[in-house]
């Protein structure tokens, strides 16, 4: 599948927020329609069905949403480095 790049998520998810925090379902046709293609286009970019999925889904791609953790990187490479040692 392909993935929307982070800058892309990063837009939509700041404007669908902005939409969301000002009401623009109560306000007038530009205002919802500018949030229904906002939530449109956050399902497409995540491939999903639902708003509130596409908004976890693009929140999770984001950078700095996980915890930056290689210990089973860093670990492969101390054991690979020492089977080249041991060969020597």
């Amino acid at each position: 599948m392909l993935l929307a790049h982070p800058a892309l998520l990063t837009d939509l998810v700041r404007e669908y927020e902005t939409l969301s925090a000002l009401d623009a379902d109560e306000g007038g046709p530009a205002a919802r329609r500018r949030l229904d293609d906002v939530g449109y286009s956050l399902c497409v970019a995540t491939g999903t069905s639902d708003v509130d999925a596409a908004l976890l889904a693009a929140r999770h791609r984001l950078p700095g949403a996980r915890v930056y953790d290689d210990s089973a990187l860093t670990g492969a490479r101390r054991h690979r480095g020492s089977r080249a040692l041991s060969r020597r």
